[in-house]
């Protein structure tokens, strides 16, 4: 069993509410948008983290970071991509294989919009945590956390981290 972090789209910004669920957590998992990489090496010191980079990070998060991320987690098939879409709307570049080789589990950011739904389509769930920055036009700043057991995902929660 793993209780998971997701946030997305901090654009260089991390402060003690964020960490605060970083230390709750067993894993971290960003879905882009890092900005300052001051961010990423902050969570590491805490807790492992996997992450991707997103459409404003420099060349040293993409040294570091893939562009999409796929791994299991206890028993479920994860991918994280950031700029990814939803079901029904997927980015055309990563449409044949979400249809050839759908995750149990997708994860994508970049929208600063908050989105859990189910695929019924490629038989997968969706999530997209927000923004968790202060940079966008979001108003409310967010993350999810959950935890998967074996192949199960549950306990999903809403962590509204406050105004921007």
């Amino acid at each position: 069993m793993k209780k998971i972090l997701l946030l997305s789209d901090t654009h260089s910004h991390i402060d003690d509410t964020i960490l605060k669920y970083v230390n709750q957590a067993d894993e971290v998992w960003h879905a882009g948008d890092i900005g300052d990489l001051h961010v990423t090496d902050t969570i590491k010191k805490l807790k492992p983290l996997r992450c991707v980079y997103g459409n404003i990070d420099d060349a040293q998060a993409r040294l570091e970071f893939p562009l999409h991320n796929r791994f299991m987690c206890e028993n479920v098939s994860v991918w994280i991509t950031h700029i990814g879409g939803y079901p029904g709307k997927y980015n055309p570049a990563i449409r044949e294989e979400m249809t050839s080789n759908p995750p149990k589990l997708f994860i994508c950011g970049h929208s600063h919009i908050l989105k859990v739904m189910f695929d019924k389509k490629n038989n997968l769930l969706h999530m997209n945590p927000g923004a968790a920055g202060k940079s966008g036009f979001h108003q409310v700043r967010t993350m999810l956390r959950f935890v998967i057991d074996d192949d199960k995902i549950k306990d999903l929660e809403i962590v509204e981290i406050g105004k921007k």
